[in-house]
């Protein structure tokens, strides 16, 4: 008898795409809040667009880690 073999990684491709690219999110929003070159990173880089970056890579993250594939 055949037995359909099931999927043993708790996550599908979908999810590891989203992680990746929230990562990647993530490392840019610290990069561009690192490269701010006003005092106390108080610059359009270090207070805007930096922490926007963080936030929209967690959120991803958060998605990618909840996420399921319907199933068949």
């Amino acid at each position: 008898m055949k037995q359909q073999q099931t999927n043993k990684l708790p996550f599908c491709k979908i999810n590891y795409t989203l992680l990746v690219t929230g990562f990647i999110l993530i490392f840019i929003g610290y990069v561009l809040m690192s490269l701010d070159k006003e005092p106390y990173g108080f610059g359009t880089l270090g207070i805007t667009i930096g922490p926007i970056m963080l936030v929209l890579g967690f959120i991803i993250e958060f998605f990618a880690i909840m996420y399921t594939a319907k199933r068949k």
